[in-house]
């Protein structure tokens, strides 16, 4: 959960960075799908960690995205991704902004893989239904983002 936050305040950045860079209104309502979901299991995330007495740390407590002594989540864009995104406009944003995203919620599947893998983990009613939730979210969208790829001008 506490590396989960992180890994979803770097999807926040990516989805602020839309409607300045994006002409198109299918990424930009993606985009705020995203933002939405995201910031909202942000707030479930601490929440449940805060009920266990564990720590809790705030969305950008990892804002270090590839930084050196940073381990990075599954998926997370490194520092020179997240960079290019960042000054990319029009056609080309959309291209990097899609297979960006792609690979961050492919990472998400790989925790919630990983979570359903380890002997005890995931076993909690609220846990479990977070990450299954979290793995057919991806999963959609995933398959939403590839076609749009597709579908962008050459």
């Amino acid at each position: 959960m506490q590396g989960m936050i992180g890994h979803h305040a770097q999807a926040l950045d990516m989805t602020a960075l839309v409607p300045s860079r994006t002409q198109r209104d299918d990424i930009r309502k993606l985009a705020l799908r995203i933002e939405v979901s995201q910031a909202d299991e942000i707030g479930m995330m601490q929440h449940w960690l805060e009920a266990r007495g564990q720590n809790v740390p705030g969305p950008h407590a990892m804002h270090g995205h590839g930084a050196t002594g940073v381990t990075m989540m599954p998926g997370m864009l490194t520092a020179d991704e997240m960079a290019r995104l960042a000054n990319a406009n029009g056609l080309e944003f959309d291209r990097l902004f899609l297979t960006g995203m792609i690979k961050h919620h492919g990472g998400a599947l790989i925790m919630v893989r990983d979570l359903f893998a380890t002997p005890g983990a995931g076993q909690e009613a609220e846990m479990f239904a977070f990450a299954s939730d979290v793995d057919a979210d991806q999963r959609m969208e995933i398959d939403r983002m590839s076609l749009m790829l597709q579908e962008l001008p050459k």
